[in-house]
């Protein structure tokens, strides 16, 4: 096992090359009050406490697979608010719109709402996450159903939680407000219940606001936890998590001619003050326990219930006239009710076979979900169709632009271009109605073999049974299918000297074809098999010295996607599409006096289709990224940070007519510590105050970017 004190300042190379820097990891052990406050790395998973949980534990440096992590201090000193921001500064990965009311990150090029876990749980609901109770944010690069299941299909986000510190009773909290008018405020409660006992709280509530007309809303969460010390080996967890979460739902601005977006309409909300809403609930109860069987055989057993209730309304462009201004209005209504169970155990052995040492990861998963879907379309009392022809952008002469505010639609009410008024109803057109019932069934093993000091060797599968049965309510047709997919890992680990290991993996991963979120399978996808993916991948980490380090990575992933052939519907062509790039890391001190975070990755892909290479770019994928922050310790109470985040130009469609321009976004940032306990910070955005657009979801749907602006906090702890 593989651990290092923090306080002691004997910090592990191997662990420096995925933290931001030395002093966040401190810092973040201070705000957990243990005296020792040891780190634990659990294989792919990096717990921030003493317990094993989920995985074996291996050295980051002998894992054969990109990585990164984002530790809790490292959160508060950047002044992060979404896992957005935190993808900003992430090699190989970069964020979409999500529609306005979800998470979505695109993993080396392939875009996902649903490849999201907390503490190793899968957690797939499309919304936005707090990052209120998280001790740190991992993001692992490339296809791997192994460790996590079907879907993964270019990596995956896991987001681990506070836990309870037994003998331990401190506290912390944060206050915040920035100059659009949100605030938030945050609390983190650790008491010692008797010996054997810890009651933790984390809570939070954001008021919302940003530079776009109407905006606003708020989040809610709460996080209660406990941890039991049943006997010397074993640990039991508890936690029940409520989230509550209202806000307005901005889709973004359209493109021209020229497939630009309109600089001239980046002022304009589309969409209605009323109408435009995301409405989340959702209750989240976990329990982990650990246990010690001996010094070589460990388990951990889990099971997660989540019950999540959500409702989506919006407006947004569908088309755009650049000669006459005029927009073209659609919209939906969506609501979901979820019901997600999921349990899980395993067991690491770590034992020899003659000079041969192995540690062994056996487990398995259970997974049954229940998930209703309603969407209704927008209809238009003026129109034929579904949409509202002819909504007025903006005059094309410039003063009058500004005299012109958001669109005239307020509470399903409004006027076209033409004068003529227009209503709509979110109750006359259905476009679909199911209720999908999911069970998963999944087991895997894995064996780390170390063949020498020199050579280690991973090697495992992963079985996964898929039965999802849908029921169409408006055809009361009921469909189901089942699949059984084998999904293996192979890795292989040189180590030339101690602080450098040299790896090549390969691994799959599957995505059935009802989607991520399954919505359906009609038509043709009841009879198509899984997508499935593969990742080849090959790298080198470099513990430069015991506080910086290097990473380095070059992929191939690989996409193949049976379809029925043109000519004879029953039979299957398997269209692969390839993605391929490289990425570089640099993390750690250069001194006493600086520390740095540096990524870069470089993608590169073409779509394929039956007839082979089209010649056309996938969407969202930029060729180059690149990030760097720094921070500056000037004095023993006063530090600065400067960093700037670089993503060249990318396709917004996969027609390729339509694209997001790049742009290079500066960030900065003050510390002071007034005390021990007392620190004041100002985090600013966007410092050249630079008109960008991060992302889109769709030709007519591009985010507008930020402009400069700062949030002040306070951070304490007790």
């Amino acid at each position: 096992m593989f651990q290092f004190s923090i306080r002691s300042g004997l910090l592990s190379g191997a662990a420096i090359a995925l933290f931001a820097a030395p002093l966040a990891a401190q810092d973040t052990a201070k705000d957990a009050g243990a005296e020792e406050a040891d780190i634990l790395v659990q294989g792919e998973v990096l717990y921030s406490d003493k317990v094993n949980a989920l995985r074996s534990p291996t050295l980051i440096i002998d894992v054969p697979q990109s990585l990164s992590i984002t530790t809790d201090e490292e959160i508060k000193r950047r002044g992060y608010t979404s896992l957005g921001q935190i993808v900003d500064y992430t090699p190989g990965v970069n964020t979409s719109q999500g529609e306005g009311h979800r998470d979505s990150v695109v993993f080396r090029g392939v875009r996902s709402t649903a490849d999201f876990f907390i503490d190793g749980v899968r957690d797939d609901v499309q919304y936005y996450r707090g990052l209120y109770n998280l001790e740190q944010v991992e993001i692992l690069r490339g296809p791997n159903a192994l460790l996590f299941g079907r879907g993964g299909s270019g990596g995956i986000l896991n987001r681990v939680t506070k836990k309870g510190t037994i003998g331990e009773n401190f506290g912390g909290g944060q206050a915040a407000i920035d100059t659009f008018g949100a605030f938030s405020v945050q609390g983190d409660v650790n008491l010692a219940v008797g010996e054997k006992v810890a009651v933790r709280v984390n809570a939070s509530y954001e008021s919302l606001n940003n530079h776009r007309d109407f905006f606003d809303g708020d989040r809610i969460g709460i996080n209660p936890t406990a941890r039991f010390q049943i006997s010397p080996g074993t640990t039991l967890d508890l936690s029940y998590e409520y989230a509550n979460h209202d806000r307005f739902i901005d889709r973004g601005i359209p493109t021209g001619a020229n497939g630009l977006p309109v600089e001239t309409l980046s002022d304009l909300v589309f969409g209605d003050p009323e109408m435009n809403f995301l409405d989340l609930e959702a209750h989240l109860l976990r329990a982990n326990l650990q246990h010690k069987f001996s010094d070589n055989l460990k388990g951990n057993f889990s099971a997660f219930y989540g019950d999540y209730t959500k409702t989506y309304s919006n407006f947004f462009t569908n088309s755009y006239d650049p000669v006459t201004n005029i927009a073209e209005l659609d919209g939906y209504v969506d609501t979901t009710e979820r019901d997600n169970l999921s349990l899980s155990g395993n067991l690491v052995g770590e034992f020899e076979t003659g000079s041969i040492g192995h540690t062994l990861v056996a487990g398995v998963e259970y997974i049954s979900t229940s998930s209703d879907q309603m969407r209704f379309n927008s209809r238009f009392s003026s129109s034929v169709d579904d949409v509202a022809n002819g909504v007025v952008g903006a005059r094309t002469d410039r003063a009058e632009f500004f005299a012109v505010r958001p669109i005239n639609l307020r509470g399903n009410v409004g006027v076209i271009a033409d004068g003529r008024a227009t209503t709509n109803d979110f109750t006359l057109d259905l476009n679909d109605d199911t209720r999908a019932n999911v069970d998963v069934l999944s087991a895997y093993i894995q064996n780390e073999i170390k063949l020498t000091d020199w050579l280690n060797i991973v090697i495992g599968a992963r079985f996964d049974s898929f039965d999802i049965e849908v029921l169409n309510v408006p055809v009361n047709d009921t469909r189901r299918r089942k699949d059984e997919e084998i999904s293996p890992r192979f890795g292989l680990v040189l180590k030339p000297q101690e602080n450098a290991s040299v790896y090549a993996s390969y691994s799959e991963s599957f995505l059935p074809r009802s989607g991520e979120q399954y919505a359906n399978i009609n038509g043709s996808n009841n009879a198509l098999d899984p997508n499935t993916f593969t990742n080849l991948e090959a790298g080198i980490k470099w513990d430069i010295n015991p506080g910086l380090s290097a990473t380095a990575a070059v992929f191939e992933i690989k996409q193949s996607s049976p379809q029925p052939n043109d000519n004879d519907p029953s039979t299957l062509d398997i269209v692969d599409s390839t993605i391929h790039g490289f990425e570089l890391q640099l993390e750690g001190s250069l001194s006493d006096f600086w520390s740095l975070a540096a990524g870069y990755s470089f993608l590169d892909g073409e779509q394929v289709n039956r007839a082979g290479a089209t010649g056309l770019r996938p969407r969202e994928l930029p060729d180059s990224t690149f990030s760097l922050w720094n921070n500056f310790q000037v004095t023993d109470q006063f530090g600065l940070g400067l960093g700037f985040t670089y993503q060249s130009s990318s396709f917004i469609n996969n027609g390729n007519t339509a694209k997001l321009p790049s742009y290079l976004r500066v960030d900065a940032a003050a510390y002071y510590n007034v005390s021990d306990n007392i620190r004041l910070q100002v985090n600013v955005e966007n410092v050249t105050d630079e008109l960008y657009y991060p992302n889109s979801h769709s030709t007519h749907q591009v985010t507008v970017g930020a402009p400069i602006n700062a949030r002040f906090s306070i951070n304490a702890k007790l």
